[in-house]
């Protein structure tokens, strides 16, 4: 009798898993950052210990990716420009999601400064600072945006952890806040605007931020508030390098207004001009080349 149950209980687990395999698909999910446009910082790293995935069924209805294999440790500065870091072949039930939390090995702000901190900046000359978490934020950080696992197929979807958004500086403390903000794109329906940039006013520095259309206004680029970002709603952006290319990816297939900015010593001074009406199409790359006499 007791083998009889025993071998039903495991053709039960057999069946369930076959039909979890029956209804599933795989999330290619890997991640990317848009630069940050402040001097002196030349690496920002982040160790993931675990990802989530959202059923849609209640607030609180969290599972864990049980293929991510961490702890990972990421330089997200390493991943401007297009470049991505895989973080799995995850494996889910057929059907459409819309969010995703990162756990981060974090310290958390107001418990001390840890010898050892997995998420931290490193400036140039090689100085390390740890990078905190708000107090409450044990439970991770969200990823947001709809993608659709097909049944027996994948979706590849990239999370866009915008660094300039994400780490502020904490007032009189000194110590850096990590906040992230986090997109999921489903790399399918991407595309990018890439260009170069001439005429730059010399010791400066040119950043670019795309808005969708319409939605810029000058307030965006007064002083912040503490702890959050100057140009907050830009939805990416990206820094002109020393060879006058900028190059920001990952754009959900809209029309964008380009605000150019400039900085000098990595400090925001003025916006330049606006170029405005750029059209992304999706696995698309819009060219937009930037004089900066003629804004």
């Amino acid at each position: 009798m007791l083998f009889i149950m025993a071998m039903l209980v495991a053709m039960a687990v057999m069946f369930a898993s076959c039909d979890k395999d029956k209804n599933s698909g795989t999330l290619k999910l890997s991640i990317t950052d848009a630069p940050i446009d402040s001097d002196g910082i030349t690496g920002v790293f982040i160790t993931v210990t675990e990802i989530q995935y959202h059923l849609n069924r209640g607030e609180n209805d969290w599972q864990v990716f049980e293929e991510f294999e961490g702890p990972k440790l990421i330089n997200l500065l390493d991943l401007t420009h297009g470049e991505t870091s895989l973080l799995g072949n995850l494996e889910l039930e057929a059907g459409t999601y819309t969010q995703i939390r990162f756990i981060l090995d974090a310290p958390v702000y107001g418990m001390g400064t840890p010898s050892n901190p997995g998420c931290y900046l490193e400036f140039e000359g090689g100085a390390i600072e740890p990078l905190f978490v708000p107090s409450g934020s044990e439970s991770g950080f969200k990823g947001v945006g709809a993608f659709t696992v097909p049944l027996n197929g994948v979706v590849e979807v990239t999370a866009d952890f915008d660094v300039r958004k994400s780490v502020v500086h904490a007032g009189a403390s000194g110590m850096y806040i990590l906040k992230p903000k986090i997109r999921l794109v489903v790399n399918e329906q991407a595309g990018k605007i890439v260009g170069s940039v001439i005429n730059i006013p010399v010791d400066s520095q040119i950043a670019i931020y795309a808005y969708a259309q319409g939605t810029y206004s000058d307030d965006e680029a007064l002083d912040p508030a503490a702890e959050t970002p100057r140009f907050p709603n830009a939805i990416s952006s990206d820094v002109v390098g020393v060879s006058g290319s900028y190059h920001i990816d990952f754009l959900a297939p809209i029309t964008y207004d380009l605000i150019v900015a400039k900085a000098i010593g990595g400090e925001f001074s003025v916006v330049l001009g606006i170029v405005d009406g750029v059209v992304v199409e999706s696995k698309d790359t819009t060219t937009v080349n930037i004089n900066i006499d003629e804004l």
